[in-house]
């Protein structure tokens, strides 16, 4: 991968006058005057997640396989968990079933091979675990036997990822599933709290989607309904387009006058003659992980070619890590400065990007999609779409910590209220957020039904998964389609089939 240096600061070489440069302190051309009150600089105190947020919880349930091979067990049939294990291994985990009774939900059963040495087994599947209650995702054990499972009831169309974390530290035989007889909950949550540390991908499931940050990732299942995606960055093909011409990536350094600091960031130029007055352009947000990890290249290589996308020019900059992250995104005119005033002007010089508002994109996920959301409102002018995932609407600015419960569910989101009350953008709107994501749904759901009261066009979309980069890939291509291409032909790939998953 190629990389360059260069300074975001000042006019870049070459752009064209009175478009795309701007100064890189202050308000962002083309934001209201003075920009949104307490947006505050990149220097202000990272917020945190409201303390009320809670997954919606998935039902635990009975597998019929797990019911079978016990009844086996409890027989003296000594082959059946050989078999049993035989099977998964071959197949592939998690174990998916159907319920004859319910045909829109499957049994998804989640295995360990337990050594012994294994006290316990906590699984961690994404929006499906409650972090305060570590003991409700304890793996259950066949007595006797090495198996340990842990069967939820869940939606025919779910995908998402999950971890698993066996305990094998020294201290007894306590195999417990829940408190100790006289053992205070708080203290069985802190034993089990460790644990986290620990948790890897499933060693039976190949299908592993990279962490954000550091480590081995996680394991990914989907379900036979689950939404066909044209990319997966969990299977080795995801990564290269077979046949055709690739686009190519480049690693720049930049020097940001609005962060005070100096910022990777990954380019794509798409293959081929590109159109009069530059291509399309998407600013897209956490590009060391989307780029440096996650190689979602291929996914622009094959939209394109498919016809779905038109020629994009992708800009990516790195978030470095997750207390950058928290210190830069959200609803700060910093940041938006260095994107609209430094980051734009800076393409412009070196790549063929478009200045139309309405062929640029700006995207993000998470943090990253509030982000996204304040971009397009402070600077409407250089950001005319934007596609939020997951976004992390119980942010506000005067937030030094973790929100108040009662204040999070008794007001409006803080970029609710600025868009109820900032006045109308030329702005096209794609949200996504997972039927998992607890408190963050409300508040997408809060946020799109404002919006369309106030006239902006907005696709709003209820996937089935949590806050997942699994379920976020598949956006990407959707929110894409639908903003820039032809969004009835953005998806692909087949739909996995029943058995072990």
């Amino acid at each position: 991968m190629d990389t360059s240096t260069g300074s975001a600061g000042g006019t870049p070489p070459g752009a064209a006058a009175g478009t795309a440069t701007g100064a890189a302190r202050g308000t962002v051309p083309g934001a209201p005057s003075g920009g949104p009150a307490g947006t505050g600089a990149a220097h202000a105190a990272p917020a945190g997640p409201p303390r009320t947020s809670r997954p919606a919880p998935a039902e635990i349930v009975d597998s019929p396989r797990i019911v079978a091979l016990a009844a086996s067990v409890a027989g003296g049939r000594d082959a059946a968990v050989r078999e049993f294990w035989a099977e998964a291994e071959a197949q592939g985990t998690p174990l998916v079933e159907p319920i004859p009774w319910d045909p829109g939900h499957r049994a998804v059963t989640f295995l360990w091979r337990g050594t012994e040495e294994t006290r316990r087994v906590l699984l961690l599947a994404n929006r499906l675990v409650d972090r305060s209650h570590l003991a409700g995702s304890l793996m259950r054990r066949i007595h006797g036997t090495d198996v340990w499972h842990l069967t939820y009831r869940l939606r025919s169309d779910h995908r998402g990822s999950y971890l698993v974390a066996p305990d094998t530290g020294t201290g007894g035989r306590d195999r417990a599933a829940c408190p100790p007889d006289g053992e205070p909950a708080d203290d069985f949550q802190a034993r089990l709290l460790p644990l986290l540390a620990s948790a890897g991908p499933d060693p039976l499931n190949a299908r592993t989607v990279p962490s954000r940050w550091h480590g081995a990732g996680s394991s990914v299942f989907e379900l036979p309904d689950a939404p066909p995606q044209p990319w997966q960055p969990w299977t080795g093909r995801a990564r290269t387009l077979a046949g055709g011409s690739r686009g190519t990536v480049r690693r720049h350094r930049l020097t940001s006058a609005a962060l005070a600091a100096r910022r990777d960031v990954w380019t794509y130029v798409p293959p081929g003659p590109l159109p009069d007055g530059g291509a399309d352009t998407l600013v897209l947000l956490d590009g060391d992980m989307w780029f440096g990890r996650l190689g979602v290249q291929a996914l622009f290589d094959r939209l394109i070619a498919d016809g779905v996308l038109p020629p994009l020019v992708v800009l990516a900059p790195e978030a470095v890590d997750n207390a950058t992250r928290a210190r830069e995104f959200g609803g700060r005119q910093a940041y938006a400065n260095f994107l609209a005033a430094e980051l734009l002007p800076w393409a412009a010089a070196r790549l063929p990007v478009t200045f139309d508002p309405s062929r640029t994109v700006v995207a993000g996920e998470s943090l990253g999609g509030l982000t996204a959301l304040y971009a397009g409102f402070a600077a409407p002018r250089r950001f005319g779409k934007v596609l939020a995932q997951s976004p992390s609407l119980w942010w506000r600015p005067e937030s030094a910590g973790p929100v108040d419960g009662a204040d999070a569910a008794g007001r409006l989101s803080w970029m609710t209220e600025e868009y109820a009350k900032g006045g109308r953008r030329e702005l096209r709107m794609h949200m996504r957020v997972g039927r998992y994501e607890g408190d963050m749904r409300e508040r997408a759901g809060e946020l799109g039904a404002t919006l369309r009261a106030l006239g902006y066009p907005v696709a709003y979309t209820e996937y089935t998964g949590g806050h997942d980069y699994a379920c976020w890939a598949g956006g990407l291509a959707d929110g894409l389609a639908d903003l820039l291409g032809r969004p009835d032909r953005a998806s692909g790939g087949a739909a996995p089939g029943p058995g072990f998953a």
